[in-house]
């Protein structure tokens, strides 16, 4: 069996989540609309970098869109995290954290919607390929979003306001069985339980709650 030993962050920014039976926000395509004005890459990477805790935000690498709406590396980074920009396509404000042992799994799924594959072609390619080895997948690693409507990021405070926090870990096939968790979000149980329980993309999620 394999080793679902983790270290467990928190989310240090507040704010109400509802449970969702849907992958994280950071797995999933957005929503597009007509192409907002790209900020400068200063204010994309204190955007982007909001959804971690302090300690982790000043190494965090961070991904973002140059002014022909191409993505890329707007800061190399020294410490454990990727982080990716709001899309100036889509009709909310996203940005999402990832640790960097996830990076083979994420760059694939990018690759994967550049191509227009939808889901559920595109979970299932991924997993093949992580059964295959192509992709390789940690024990355990923390992913941190903050999604909430346009607007929502405040540049001259550097602040959101209105966003949900998401936190989850992902355990690449483990179980609910296996974790001692619930495989659904129900009652108490639902401020942390498995989703996409035994497959490659295998998480917990954590709800936070209000201060």
């Amino acid at each position: 069996m394999r080793n679902h030993a983790i270290t467990i962050a928190t989310i240090l920014v507040a704010g109400p989540l509802a449970a969702q039976q849907s992958a994280p926000a950071a797995a999933r395509p957005p929503v597009t609309q007509a192409p907002r004005p790209i900020p400068a890459a200063a204010q994309q990477i204190a955007a982007a970098v909001l959804p971690l805790p302090d300690s982790l935000r000043a190494g965090a690498r961070v991904l973002g869109y140059a002014p022909d709406g191409s993505l890329g590396e707007l800061r190399a980074g020294t410490g454990t995290m990727t982080c990716i920009a709001d899309d100036p396509t889509d009709n909310r404000f996203h940005v999402a954290c990832y640790h960097n042992s996830m990076e083979p799994y994420m760059v694939r799924g990018r690759e994967l919607r550049a191509q227009h594959v939808q889901q559920p072609t595109l979970d299932s390619i991924r997993k093949a390929e992580v059964l295959s080895g192509r992709i390789h997948m940690p024990n355990g690693a923390a992913l941190y979003s903050l999604t909430g409507p346009a607007g929502s990021y405040d540049p001259a405070t550097s602040t959101v306001h209105g966003a949900r926090p998401l936190f989850v870990v992902y355990v690449p096939f483990a179980t609910a069985e296996s974790l001692g968790l619930p495989a659904t979000p129900v009652g108490n149980a639902g401020k942390h339980w498995v989703m996409h329980s035994g497959e490659p993309s295998a998480h917990i999620m954590y709800t936070p709650e209000m201060p």
